[in-house]
């Protein structure tokens, strides 16, 4: 884990900023979504990104009844080939 020097301090109500300089860095916008992990002591946060619920892949995912599925898992549970057309 990489330090970067700020230190920011939990307001009354729980919330912290994240300093601009971050947020353009890790190119989060205002209303973005943030994952919450903790590892030990640490709390980790990460732009949140939907992911396949079957495999976790994170690219080419269609909502599809609620869930977040990919394209090869789709074709999969047609019973094709992925990589081989839709």
């Amino acid at each position: 884990m990489k330090s970067t020097g700020v230190v920011r301090r939990v307001d009354d109500l729980g919330r912290i900023v994240l300093p601009i300089e971050l947020r353009h860095t890790l190119d989060i916008e205002e209303k973005d979504a943030l994952e919450i992990y903790t590892e030990g002591n640490s709390i980790i946060l990460k732009k949140y990104e939907p992911s396949c619920i079957f495999c976790g892949e994170a690219g080419d995912v269609i909502m599809y009844k609620g869930r977040n599925v990919c394209r090869s898992c789709i074709l999969e549970l047609q019973g094709k080939t992925p990589g081989a057309g839709v």
